[in-house]
């Protein structure tokens, strides 16, 4: 076996047990900010299979979203009965909200995919791969503006077959 094939069988084995290694992780997660700039994948071996470089341009962002049901404003100015209803399902899933996140914080870069890390009873971490499309090690079609936001990565193509 290879070794990007141990390193995805540990953090499967991790995640399946909860190690304490895991745990210890997640409660470090929970307490940064919802979009962190990390240097390196915790998955090194997912985020290559996606796509991922260790070169200038490419960079990796740890998304929180938190779990659940999503919830809609307070109707204001009287009550309205159609618009009563609390919770709504927004057409995509949570990992596609944590890549529009990353890229409404990093608006100079696109994001080329996303992967999963872990969850606690609140939150949901993915990690986004980001790359700059003005960077000359990164070779990027010019129509690829806006990716996440019209469907075109891995989270939001699922969605719309």
């Amino acid at each position: 076996m290879g070794a990007y094939k141990h390193i995805k069988e540990t953090f499967q084995k991790e995640y399946a047990e909860r190690s304490s290694i895991y745990r210890q992780r997640i409660s470090a997660w929970k307490d940064d900010e919802v979009v962190a700039r990390i240097e390196r994948p915790t998955n090194i071996a997912r985020a290559r299979e996606l796509g991922y470089k260790a070169l200038q341009g490419y960079v990796v962002a740890r998304v929180r979203v938190r779990k659940g049901r999503r919830k809609r404003k307070q109707p204001d100015l009287g009550r309205k009965a159609s618009k009563s209803g609390r919770f709504k399902s927004p057409g995509f899933s949570l990992q596609a909200i944590a890549e529009q996140k990353s890229n409404r914080k990093f608006e100079n870069l696109e994001v080329l995919n996303s992967y999963f890390v872990g969850e606690n009873g609140t939150y949901k971490f993915f990690e986004v791969i980001l790359i700059d499309p003005n960077h000359n090690s990164v070779k990027i079609n010019a129509k690829q503006k806006g990716r996440v936001y019209r469907g075109l990565t891995s989270a939001t193509r699922k969605a719309r077959v």
